[in-house]
């Protein structure tokens, strides 16, 4: 019985981790971007008045780093660019959401309190089997949601601004810190980069422990 206590713990504790260790982003591109071949790029912000901003230029880093990857090379400054590359980010107001959950899963000698995540002991009525009931009243809770998202179009450099390359990624989660959030969202756009055109894809990443 204590053996499979343990095990039964043990399991929920990894569900719980799983559940709680992705940011899952939904990731649409359209192209017709050839090969790379070393073009040069330069990195703009599709808002003016985030010209010049730090916030900018540290996520325009991180592109130009996965750009970098593929092939592609930072324009030299005052040159003009073979290609453009216009970024554009935001994250938007919190959004209420209501769900239910068990208030406490018991598994004797213990039982799991979801609002506090921990086990405790367990001193109610005891099943010979089982100890006290897996599952007690469900506890219903609220919480915010926010919407973080990119946006990255590629075009020529020359006069003709041909449109090469749109892709966007919209993520919903908890956290509301774009700082945090925004080199998972780069990384999503950029996974199987430049992707299958006119295909929206589920991109899951795992957060560190």
């Amino acid at each position: 019985m204590r053996r499979l206590t343990t095990l039964f713990a043990g399991l929920l504790m990894l569900g719980l981790a799983a559940c709680a260790g992705q940011i899952k982003s939904d990731v649409a591109r359209f192209h017709k971007l050839p090969p790379p071949q070393g073009e040069t790029v330069a990195i703009v912000p599709a808002d003016p008045a985030k010209r010049g901003s730090l916030e900018f230029a540290t996520y325009a880093n991180m592109i130009g780093a996965e750009l970098g990857k593929l092939g592609y090379k930072p324009a030299a400054e005052g040159a003009t660019a073979d290609l453009e590359v216009v970024v554009d980010y935001s994250v938007s107001e919190g959004t209420e959401k209501l769900d239910t959950r068990p208030g406490t899963a018991s598994i004797s000698p213990y039982y799991y309190n979801w609002r506090s995540r921990a086990f405790y002991p367990y001193y109610g009525p005891y099943d010979p089997f089982w100890g006290p009931g897996l599952w007690n009243e469900p506890e219903v809770y609220s919480y915010t949601v926010y919407t973080r998202k990119l946006s990255m179009k590629i075009l020529k450099g020359d006069a003709s601004k041909e449109m090469l390359f749109e892709g966007r990624v919209d993520s919903i989660g908890r956290d509301n810190r774009l700082p945090e959030v925004m080199p998972y969202l780069v990384q999503a756009l950029f996974t199987d980069f430049p992707g299958q055109s006119g295909v929206t894809k589920r991109v899951k990443i795992d957060l560190p422990q």
